[in-house]
C-alpha cells in the first residue's frame, strides 16, 4: 500500500493506493496521527486507488475518528468503489463517517 498526502486549501487529502490491511494499517495510522499533530483536522480519504480494505484497515479510521472530531475536524471519504462501500456498510462505518461521490463534493464540507 502507498499513501500520498497532499495539502489542499482547507483540507488534507490522503490518497490510498493498493490494499489497506493488517500489515499496512500501521502506515495509515501513522499518517493520520501525524496530520493531527501537525494541526490538520479536515481530512479527505481518496479511495479511488484502494483495491481492498480489511477490518484492521477500517479500524484505523475508527480509532482516529474521536480524536479528529474532538478537534472540530472531519473525516470524509470519496471515490469509494462499490466493493469497498459494501464493506463500510456491513461494518457500519458509513454511519459514523461521511462518504461522498468525488472530491469536489467533499470540498464544500470543509468550508
Amino acid at each position: 500500500m502507498q499513501v500520498k498526502k497532499n495539502q489542499n486549501e482547507g483540507y488534507t487529502k490522503f490518497s490510498i493506493i493498493g490494499e489497506l490491511d493488517a500489515s499496512s494499517s500501521i502506515q495509515m495510522d501513522d499518517a493520520l496521527k501525524q496530520a493531527l499533530e501537525d494541526g490538520d483536522v479536515q481530512m479527505l480519504i481518496d479511495c479511488s486507488g484502494l483495491e481492498y480494505i480489511s477490518s484492521a484497515g477500517l479500524g484505523v479510521f475508527v480509532s482516529n475518528i474521536e480524536d479528529i472530531k474532538s478537534k472540530n475536524g472531519s473525516l470524509v471519504f470519496c471515490d469509494v468503489n462499490e466493493e469497498i462501500l459494501s464493506v463500510f456498510q456491513v461494518l457500519g462505518l458509513d454511519k459514523i463517517v461521511t462518504i461522498v461521490k468525488e472530491e469536489n463534493d467533499a470540498k464544500a464540507l470543509f468550508v
